[in-house]
C-alpha cells in the first residue's frame, strides 16, 4: 500500500501539480484562475494582487494604534510561539484539571516513549495598543503574542480597518461563485509558527507587511504526516501574568493532528521516514511577500513561519471561501481511510 501511495503522490505532481508553486502576475482573469488553479486544486501566488490597497501604505504601527487603540482584540499567547501544535509535556508543570483531577491522564501515544499532547494557546482580550506592544516584545512577559482569531475577526474586532482593504478578492469571488465566508486578520512576529494542518476552505491569503513562508503538501500526501489522535490541552495564565502552564481539557478530548514538524530534530527523520523520503515527491515551499496573495486550495496541508518587516511585525489577511464538497472530497476521505486502516493494522 505504501508503494501505491508514493506512486499516487508522484503522478499527482507529474500530471497536475508540478514541482513548485507557480507565480502569476495580477490582474488574473476569473476564468484562468478557475481553469488553471481551482479545478486542478493547485496553489499559486498572485504578485501585485493587492498593491492598490491603502493598507500597504497606511498600516504603520502608529496608524494602527491611532485607529484601534482602545478596541478590544483577541491575543493568543504561548511560551514559544507554537499554538495548536504537538508538545512533549513530560516533566512540564500542569495545572490541576477543572474537575480537580491530577495531571490529565498523560499516557504515551501509540506506544511512543514521549508524552505528547495537542496544546492550544491561551486567549486573552485586551485593548489593541496593549496587544501590539505584546507582539513587538515590549511587555515584561516573555510569552509570544499573536493577534488572530479565526472567526471573521477583520469584520468584527478590526472593523475600523475595513476601508483600507477590499471586502473580497473580486476575481476569486467570481470564479468561486460566492463571497468569503470569513475574513481574518493576523498580526505576529518571527516567533509565531503554525503547525501542519488543513482547512475545509478555499483560502486567499494576502500579505500586507513582512513575509510568510509556507511548506505545503497536497491532500494525496496525507499518509506522510502521521496524523494521530492526541489528548487536548491548553495554556493557562498564572496570577503574575508572566508564566504560562498547561491544563488538560476536561472532559477528555482527542484531537487528530499531524505529528510531523518540518523544523524538527534530526532523530525525528527516523520517526517519520515517509515525510522525509523523496519517494513521493518533495514538499512545496514558497514565500509570500507584502502585496502578494497565496491561493491555497482546500484540504492542502500547510506549515507557516514568518519574517517581520522593519516595524517588527507581519500582517496578513486571509479570505475563506466555502469549499465544494465534490468528488475530490470523496477521494480524500477514501485515501484517509486507507491510511487509518494501515495505521490500525500494522506496526510502523
Amino acid at each position: 500500500m505504501e508503494e501505491a501511495m508514493e506512486l499516487l503522490s508522484r503522478e499527482a505532481r507529474e500530471l497536475s501539480l508540478g514541482s513548485q508553486v507557480e507565480r502569476v502576475a495580477a490582474p488574473v482573469s476569473p476564468l484562468r484562475f478557475l481553469r488553471d488553479f481551482v479545478m486542478p486544486g493547485k496553489p499559486c501566488i498572485v504578485t501585485g494582487g493587492i498593491q492598490h490597497w491603502s493598507a500597504l501604505r497606511k498600516w504603520s504601527n502608529d496608524y494602527l494604534r491611532a485607529a484601534l487603540g482602545d478596541q478590544q482584540v483577541s491575543v493568543h499567547f504561548t511560551p514559544d510561539g507554537r499554538a495548536d501544535s504537538i508538545v512533549d509535556v513530560r516533566g512540564m508543570e500542569m495545572l490541576p484539571d477543572a474537575d480537580g483531577g491530577g495531571d490529565g491522564d498523560l499516557d504515551p501515544i501509540d506506544g511512543d516513549q514521549e508524552t505528547l499532547m495537542f496544546v492550544s494557546a491561551h486567549v486573552q482580550s485586551m485593548p489593541f495598543a496593549q496587544a501590539l506592544e505584546a507582539v513587538l516584545g515590549k511587555r515584561s512577559s516573555s510569552n509570544v503574542a499573536y493577534l488572530q482569531q479565526q472567526n471573521d475577526c477583520l469584520r468584527t474586532e478590526y472593523s475600523r480597518l475595513i476601508d483600507d482593504v477590499e471586502a473580497d478578492i473580486p476575481w476569486a469571488t467570481q470564479a468561486l461563485g460566492s463571497l468569503p465566508e470569513a475574513v481574518n486578520l493576523w498580526i505576529g512576529n518571527e516567533n509565531s509558527v503554525t503547525s501542519f494542518h488543513k482547512d475545509h476552505y478555499e483560502n486567499l491569503y494576502a500579505v500586507v507587511a513582512g513575509e510568510k513562508h509556507f511548506t505545503l503538501l497536497p491532500p494525496v500526501d496525507v499518509h506522510r504526516l502521521y496524523i494521530r489522535d492526541y489528548p487536548a490541552a491548553s495554556y493557562a495564565q498564572q496570577e503574575d501574568e508572566r508564566k504560562l502552564v498547561m491544563r488538560s481539557d476536561r472532559p477528555r478530548r482527542m484531537v487528530p493532528w499531524a505529528s510531523v514538524d518540518p523544523e524538527c530534530r534530526h532523530q525525528d527523520k527516523h520517526k517519520f521516514p515517509r515525510y522525509f523520503s523523496s519517494g513521493g515527491g518533495e514538499p512545496f515551499h514558497c514565500t509570500v511577500g507584502a502585496g502578494e496573495i497565496l491561493y491555497l486550495p482546500s484540504m492542502w496541508f500547510h506549515h507557516v513561519t514568518q519574517r517581520p518587516d522593519s516595524g517588527g511585525r507581519t500582517i496578513a489577511i486571509n479570505f475563506w471561501y466555502d469549499m465544494a464538497f465534490d468528488i475530490r472530497y470523496a477521494y480524500f476521505n477514501f485515501l484517509e481511510s486507507c491510511v487509518n486502516k494501515k495505521k490500525n493494522t500494522t506496526i510502523e
